[in-house]
C-alpha cells in the first residue's frame, strides 16, 4: 500500500448562501436555522448557520478527490460538530492517515476548521483506498 501514517490532504471552500439553499433543497432539511434569517437573528448564533453535514461533506471531497483520492470507498465516519459555520466562513477540511489496518484500510482523522483556526468539525473515517 502506498499510504502511510502522516499522509494528509485538504480542501478549502467559502460557504455561500447558495451552498446552504442548494444543500437544503437536495436534502430536504429546511430547518429555519439554515434558511430563515429573521427567525435566527435573535438566536444564540445571531443569524443563519450552515448545515453541519455540509461541512462534513467537505471531508468527503478530500477523501474522494485528494487523499486517498478517486476510487476511495467510505466505510465509516464519526462526526463531532464543535462550532457553527456561518455563511461567508471559509472552511478547510483536512484528512490525515493515523493508522494503516491490515495493509488494506486507512483510519483517518478528519477535521474542518474555519478561517480563524477554530475547529468546527472533528472526527474519524475508515476507508478503503483505491488499488494501485
Amino acid at each position: 500500500m502506498r499510504f502511510q501514517v502522516g499522509d494528509k490532504g485538504s480542501f478549502t471552500k467559502t460557504v455561500s448562501e447558495s451552498d446552504v439553499y442548494l444543500f437544503a433543497g437536495i436534502t430536504g432539511d429546511m430547518n429555519p436555522a439554515h434558511i430563515n434569517e429573521v427567525a435566527m437573528k435573535e438566536s444564540r448564533f445571531g443569524g443563519r448557520i450552515a448545515h453541519g453535514m455540509l461541512s462534513a461533506g467537505f471531508i468527503s471531497a478530500v477523501l474522494g478527490m485528494k487523499m486517498p483520492g478517486p476510487g476511495t470507498i467510505y466505510l465509516r465516519q464519526t462526526v463531532n460538530f464543535l462550532a457553527p459555520v456561518h455563511i461567508g466562513d471559509t472552511i478547510t477540511a483536512t484528512c490525515e492517515v493515523v493508522d494503516v489496518i491490515d495493509g488494506k484500510r486507512l483510519r483517518i482523522r478528519t477535521t474542518c476548521t474555519n478561517q480563524d483556526g477554530t475547529v468546527v468539525v472533528d472526527g474519524e473515517a475508515l476507508v478503503l483506498p483505491p488499488k494501485e
